[in-house]
């Protein structure tokens, strides 16, 4: 997360009717839009409209709380359980600073590696690397289709159209069919190496 000055931080007016007003925007704003903020690593603060109390730490656990219930798991129900059992304990007092230190640790553990994929991505296509891993592609489709018609021994005929003409004998009858096959297969396998 990127540091704020404090006038960057965004204030959020919490109403009764729970609706949430973004003052910097001068607009209604939903869970969804702070947690946007969030992603961007945008400062905000949420009170309420009345009492002018800081609701941030709440409005925070409601959206970790959204996310959980939609699938997007990412606390354990081990780690959920420890957590609660810290509440009221002697080691409550501790617990906030340590998780911060836990999750700054991860922050910078998961950009160091970020950077180093970047990196290796950069130096391995010299710059331009996707304009690389699409004419990569390319040769990977040319060279699987080459290979495809040393296996096929009738795909060269059909596909320069030198397929003799069928006679009445169901043998070539099988014969063409297992040409006009293979074609149709060629002509799939064209598109998708012309969609690369």
């Amino acid at each position: 997360m990127t540091e704020t000055k404090k006038s960057d931080v965004v204030t959020i007016k919490k109403y009764a009717n729970r609706r949430l007003y973004d003052t910097s925007a001068s607009r209604y704003v939903t869970l969804d839009h702070l947690r946007e903020l969030v992603r961007e690593g945008r400062d905000f603060k949420v009170i309420d409209a009345k009492s002018g109390d800081d609701l941030t730490r709440g409005v925070l656990a409601q959206i970790i709380f959204e996310e959980e219930s939609k699938g997007e798991t990412l606390l354990p129900v081990e780690f959920l359980r420890q957590l609660i059992s810290f509440y009221g304990d002697s080691m409550q007092s501790m617990v906030p600073s340590y998780l911060q230190m836990s999750m700054d640790t991860l922050s910078r553990q998961h950009q160091a590696m970020r950077d180093k994929m970047t990196g290796a991505m950069g130096d391995a296509m010299g710059g331009n690397s996707m304009a690389m891993l699409e004419e990569q592609t390319k040769r990977n489709m040319a060279m699987f289709q080459q290979a495809m018609s040393m296996f096929t021994p009738f795909s060269t005929g059909a596909a320069m159209g030198d397929a003799p003409p069928a006679s009445g004998n169901p043998r070539s009858d099988d014969v063409q069919s297992l040409r006009d096959e293979l074609e149709a297969m060629r002509q799939k396998l064209d598109q998708l190496a012309d969609k690369n």
